[in-house]
């Protein structure tokens, strides 16, 4: 594929990711961990994307359109590996550095289902690549010329009845970002080499008083934590656009495509944090894009939106919940550890940027999530719940319950079916 760079900021961004791959990652460190997130978890594109209905012994043919360092690349092409899923993850971008960089990290895991392919996602509908079951783009719209003309491209190469993976910036949660930005645009203009840049911005950073926004900010950590890739990413990016809830769905429906869900649901349910009988009323004549956006705004610490999205003409997701063949899983949670870790009041705790949802659960769920290990179906579950004391009506009524108080944390998942 043959990039071509569309203006100066455009040269300047590549020039960006060439020096300084994002984010920061070690190959040595695959040995002691997997960056684990969202989007593109697998067991999450079983779920919202696939609809716990596609086989998983169908090859599942995935796209990482700017794939960076490789964090969604590895995770994705790990996790089908571990569960021995047929496929390949493609990993696109024009970052011949971050190419290297991923490229080692794969080969550090042995992982042999990744295809290493440089371009911009801008040339995809050329490039006879795909078609793709599923796409990834996560934290690359945002710094396009034309994000409509970027989404566009990943639809054009979309198969039939698959999804897209998107993660945009946020502007409540950045505040405090653009301001630096703009005064960094003064001391250090972006025509300036990177290594120059970086160093004029851990000055900056040292010298702001207190007032500074991005002082009170603490769930904008990359200049901290992130390494010189995390200072130019977060304060340099010569174009970084961040979204509210309705500017990502208006992006998503002039692509022809909708939002399946935002991650996780349940904070994005204003409900979830507004318990005013009177302040109900008036969230239950809101539409769905209204109330997350609502949630957006009254929260205030939201740094991205990510979303998983289809094609606006696809049938609604409707997940076999009720099926006594469907597997259930925890996504990064152990049941049993769960199980025995629900406080007295059957309340369970879930925790976003400091910002704390209680979920209460109902009576029986310590006895269904001590089953759940992603191999034994609900009937199965339900079973053996039921052997254990409880009544079948208790059992079918706690079962649909736990499903409703936990599917909308994005904890509780259908697997694929074998």
């Amino acid at each position: 594929m043959q990039t071509v760079m569309s203006d100066t900021t455009d040269r300047q961004l590549a020039a960006q990711y060439e020096a300084y791959p994002y984010p920061a990652r070690d190959p040595k460190d695959e040995s002691r961990r997997l960056v684990v997130g969202s989007p593109s978890h697998l067991r999450e594109v079983d779920h919202w994307i696939l609809g716990a209905r596609r086989p998983a012994s169908q090859p599942l043919n995935a796209l990482m359109a700017g794939g960076g360092s490789g964090d969604g690349t590895i995770m994705l092409a790990q996790q089908m590996a571990w569960l021995g899923r047929p496929g390949r993850v493609t990993w696109l971008d024009r970052s011949a550095h971050a190419r290297k960089v991923a490229t080692a990290r794969a080969a550090a895991r042995k992982l042999e289902n990744i295809t290493f392919q440089e371009g911009s996602i801008l040339d995809l509908p050329r490039s006879g690549l795909g078609p793709f079951d599923y796409i990834d783009c996560c934290g690359v719209l945002h710094h396009l010329p034309d994000p409509a003309e970027g989404l566009a491209a990943l639809v054009s190469v979309l198969a039939p009845r698959g999804g897209i993976g998107l993660m945009v910036y946020a502007p409540h949660g950045r505040t405090g970002v653009y301001m630096l930005q703009d005064a960094l645009r003064l001391l250090t203009p972006p025509e300036e080499a990177p290594p120059a840049r970086v160093e004029v911005a851990k000055r900056l950073w040292k010298q702001v008083p207190p007032t500074a926004w991005l002082r009170k900010n603490p769930w904008i950590t990359d200049h901290i934590q992130g390494g010189d890739a995390g200072i130019y990413d977060l304060l340099l990016n010569p174009r970084d656009r961040a979204f509210t809830v309705p500017q990502l769905a208006a992006l998503v429906a002039g692509a022809g495509l909708r939002i399946q869900t935002l991650v996780e649901p349940l904070r994005y349910d204003p409900d979830t944090w507004l318990t005013d009988p009177r302040l109900r009323a008036r969230t239950a004549g809101l539409d769905p894009i209204a109330r997350a956006a609502l949630a957006e705004a009254v929260c205030g610490n939201m740094g991205m939106h990510i979303a998983y999205c289809v094609r606006a003409e696809d049938p609604p997701l409707d997940l076999p919940w009720d099926d006594e063949t469907a597997v259930p899983v925890l996504r990064e949670l152990d049941g049993p550890a769960l199980a025995k870790s629900l406080r007295p009041d059957g309340v369970l705790p879930v925790t976003w940027d400091d910002l704390r949802a209680m979920v209460p659960l109902p009576a029986l769920a310590a006895a269904f999530l001590a089953r759940i290990d992603g191999r034994r179906s609900w009937g199965e579950i339900t079973a053996e719940v039921v052997a254990a004391g409880a009544s079948p009506e208790a059992a079918a009524r706690d079962r649909a319950a736990l499903v409703r108080a936990m599917a909308p944390t994005n904890r509780l998942l259908l697997a694929a079916p074998a």
